[in-house]
């Protein structure tokens, strides 16, 4: 088990996610994933959960991914604390889900940057005190205003792109954290002539999911709620195309996180 209970069951690797004995990533990774009526999951008794009296199919589904990831490798590794400042960069179902997690720890100010107008209104309503869009808003001026010029105490990046990793060592003071999210496809340049006086610390990893049963206990309570992620449905026997459609064109659809219901 991971964080301070003891190491994976599978081999020495400290989490899940590193686990190379038969652990680990394995659905949609090294063997299919999980589109499918009927799926076989590895070692199911230590990777499944039964849902709690009062949590529904739907409340739970984003247990399975985005939330999970956001707490434990963002708001988590972030170490983020009661009255701190939060920067969220990225405004997708991930940063989206940073917010929700966030908030359980009080921090002073949440500020969410992203490009998109809409997303960054969803950010809004999932509890970002602030929001920015970077292609005609400074992020670091935004910082400064509500930390006295200082920085952030976290930052949260969700898109795993250059740009957003390197705003994210931007905005953050001296002796802080950036907990890196999103899952990066080019090189990244890290400018260790500006951030190695600073001591900052940088995280990344892989979900484990050591957390789902703290969260299937926040949605029991209501301390947190999933459904909101979801903004369409679907029909499985009639619409399934066209949910992927309406996923894959989300700046113009407004989709978060689509469901498909099985009649």
């Amino acid at each position: 088990m991971y964080h301070g209970v003891g190491n994976c069951r599978f081999c020495r690797a400290e989490r899940y996610g590193q686990c190379t004995g038969g652990g680990g990533w394995i659905l949609g990774h090294k063997i299919d994933g999980v589109q499918a009526e009927l799926v076989r999951v590895p070692f199911a008794d230590r990777s499944t959960y039964a849902l709690p009296d009062g949590v529904s199919d739907e409340r739970a589904l984003m247990l399975a991914d985005i939330i999970p990831t956001s707490y434990e490798v963002g708001v988590l590794n972030g170490n983020v604390h009661p009255g701190d400042t939060v920067v969220i960069v990225g405004a997708g179902p991930i940063g989206l889900a940073a917010v929700t997690c966030a908030q359980l720890f009080s921090p002073s100010h949440i500020i969410v940057a992203d490009l998109a107008d809409q997303r960054l209104e969803a950010a809004k309503s999932f509890g970002a005190d602030i929001v920015v869009n970077t292609g005609r808003e400074d992020l670091r001026a935004a910082v400064d205003s509500v930390t006295e010029g200082l920085g952030a105490d976290v930052a949260i990046e969700a898109v795993g792109v250059p740009e957003t990793f390197e705003a994210c060592t931007r905005v953050i003071r001296p002796g802080c954290r950036v907990a890196n999210v999103g899952v990066h496809g080019k090189p990244v340049t890290l400018h260790l002539e500006d951030l190695w006086i600073s001591d900052v610390t940088i995280t990344t990893g892989l979900v484990d999911t050591f957390s789902t049963p703290t969260l299937l206990r926040l949605v029991q309570s209501g301390g947190i709620d999933p459904s909101a992620f979801i903004t369409h449905r679907f029909s499985l026997e009639d619409e399934f195309m066209l949910a992927y459609d309406v996923f894959g064109a989300a700046a113009e659809t407004g989709a978060l996180k689509v469901v498909l219901t099985h009649r």
